[in-house]
């Protein structure tokens, strides 16, 4: 859910995110401290995706030191986002009662954004990690990086089998032209007394009661919602044309490649003279 005031000029998108997130938990078996790492991940991405058009995508990745290693999120606009952690059962103490410690299972490092919009090369930002909590780190990336002041909530409820309770998150920005405007100590207040968008989702609060709770007292306009789904992109067509540059010479006659999509899970199974006549040249013709 978008939604933007024209006076100061705000911009606040709303994620529920909790199937997409139990979806990614299911296709890559997480613990439950890397099911809130991947969905916080998760999360951020579909909230930046919100306003992108067409074939357009953004890629969050979190590139940290802790044991859950690199995190990746993908999100493309009509609302499809994919991810996974190149760690996923790594578990770690509670950092308080109830609270897992994402923050240490990420470490230090930085978190890097790709926006494809289409052009001749994606571009790649970057930001030093703050916290290792991810939303954090989002704000801190695209005040920094951007130049957008940036407020970023990002929550995943586990519940202590695994199962995804609630997910979401909440970004509200400053456009251009709105720093320093009045009205922004009353943003800040609402802000600060709003709980957790992971809290709110289970309350049953939908995206755009989120959103009103954030600008409260703003005249907020929506636009329509789209929804957010777990969706890959990979196909055995591309995995082919993946292969085709694999140097395959030491590959025996008969042996079958095996692939494994690090996004869904989906495993492909490839004979290697498949691959072969792909590359092979077409037979000269037969001279007359």
């Amino acid at each position: 859910m978008r939604a933007v005031v024209k006076d100061p000029p705000l911009v606040a998108l709303a994620a529920r995110c909790t199937g997409v997130v139990q979806e990614a938990r299911r296709r890559h078996r997480t613990s439950a401290l890397a099911t809130a790492a991947l969905g916080r991940a998760l999360a951020g991405a579909a909230l930046l995706a919100a306003t992108l058009k067409g074939e357009e995508s953004i890629t969050i990745r979190v590139v940290g030191d802790g044991p859950l290693g690199g995190i990746i999120a993908e999100g493309r606009a009509g609302g499809a986002v994919r991810g996974y952690v190149e760690n996923p059962g790594v578990e770690l103490p509670t950092a308080s009662p109830g609270k897992l410690d994402v923050g240490r299972g990420v470490g230090t490092g930085h978190l890097y954004v790709t926006r494809d919009m289409g052009l001749k090369e994606p571009y790649t930002g970057r930001a030093p990690l703050v916290s290792g909590e991810i939303g954090k780190d989002l704000a801190y990336y695209l005040a920094t990086s951007e130049q957008t002041p940036s407020a970023v909530a990002l929550g995943v409820l586990v519940e202590p089998r695994g199962r995804v309770r609630a997910a979401g998150g909440l970004l509200v920005q400053v456009l251009p032209g709105g720093e320093g405007a009045s009205g922004l100590e009353r943003l800040e207040a609402n802000l600060h007394g709003l709980p957790a968008p992971s809290t709110l989702i289970e309350e049953g609060k939908t995206p755009e009661e989120i959103i009103l709770g954030a600008l409260s007292g703003f005249d907020v306009m929506f636009s329509p919602p789209q929804p957010v789904f777990y969706r890959c992109r990979c196909t055995r067509a591309r995995l082919l044309e993946a292969l085709a540059t694999v140097d395959l010479d030491d590959a025996a006659p008969g042996e079958v490649l095996e692939a494994r999509c690090h996004f869904c899970g989906r495993v492909y199974r490839v004979p290697v003279e498949e691959v072969r006549n792909l590359v092979r040249p077409p037979a000269a013709p037969s001279p007359p």
